[in-house]
């Protein structure tokens, strides 16, 4: 296990904590920097109210990652996020190793996503009242159902499953392979998932065996594709429905790419966008054809889509 540290000022502590767990860390803590120095703030708040600030004016971030690549990884991306210019390295070092993955599990319960579709960990009962669930268990790979981010694009699945019904989906940046699931389990013929972290891959097949198992053909085959990003090359319009729940930066540099994979009259999903970078992402995919719209917010994050047109005849 390795701890990667990190020096933040306020403003971009909770984004940053956010942008970790977003990139596979197991766990995220936040301390006051200048503890135990003439410089050590006390934050509280009256109780039942909220504290004043949200952080120390200088706060050290911890974060555990299973291995010492992963952490460089991490902290390889965060870094290049354009907010990230004030965040600093302070060390990646190895801890002690203990079962964090058990720890980590343990704070997860179901998570609703529409009255009618649960993500539940498969050591919980499925809700009363869920028509579809999906059993996933915390992992390497991002994606539970619990950030933002993902609960929208999972609730778009759910509320547009006559978009993509019986036509193959894309999943770009699959993490956990969440999104791939959830539109099988809605209707999907099929789905394709990619991602750059092979971990993600092996996630994937293990998350879509235990969820769509029921729907694999004569041959035992499950109806999803997954790999890195070679897997599905230069698809172009191959899909109806192309989701990606990545970053900014990644997803700006991805416009070209992501709007060449959707189909004539299909939909592009796009998410891990906080709400003050919505003008990039339109002017980023405008200049490849696509007039993106807010859909949805949670928490200052927003789940921005499009679609498009069919070309006329004549």
């Amino acid at each position: 296990m390795f701890e990667l540290t990190l020096l933040a000022q306020e403003a971009e502590v909770e984004l940053l904590s956010d942008a970790l767990m977003e990139v596979e860390a197991l766990s995220v803590s936040v301390e006051d920097a200048d503890a135990d120095t003439e410089h050590e703030e006390a934050l509280w708040g009256e109780p039942g109210m909220p504290v004043p600030r949200e952080a120390w004016q200088r706060s050290t971030i911890k974060s555990l990652f299973p291995d010492e690549a992963q952490a460089l990884e991490a902290v390889t991306l965060i870094l290049a996020q354009d907010w990230a210019h004030d965040i600093h390295v302070q060390g990646i070092q190895a801890v002690d190793e203990q079962d964090w993955v058990r720890l980590t599990q343990s704070q997860f319960q179901p998570v609703p996503i529409t009255d009618a579709f649960w993500i539940v960990p498969t050591w919980h009962e499925v809700p009363a009242g869920a028509r579809v669930a999906m059993r996933l268990d915390p992992g390497l790979a991002f994606g539970t159902g619990t950030h933002p981010t993902t609960r929208m694009c999972l609730k778009w699945l759910a509320q547009h499953a006559d978009a993509y019904a019986g036509q193959p989906v894309l999943d770009y940046g699959c993490g956990s392979g969440i999104l791939a699931i959830g539109a099988l389990l809605h209707g999907a013929a099929s789905a394709d998932a990619v991602d750059i972290d092979p971990a993600a891959v092996d996630a994937t097949l293990a998350n879509a065996d235990a969820n769509v198992a029921h729907l694999k053909d004569a041959q035992g085959r499950l109806p999803l594709r997954v790999g890195l990003p070679d897997l599905v090359g230069e698809a172009e319009g191959a899909y109806p429905v192309v989701l990606a729940n990545i970053l900014a930066t990644p997803l700006k540099m991805l416009a070209p790419l992501l709007a060449g994979h959707v189909a004539p009259g299909g939909h592009l999903v796009l998410a891990g966008i906080l709400a003050r970078q919505e003008q990039e992402l339109t002017d980023a995919y405008a200049e490849a054809g696509f007039e993106l719209r807010v859909a949805n917010e949670e928490e200052g994050w927003i789940l921005m889509t499009a679609h498009k047109q069919v070309a006329r005849a004549g």
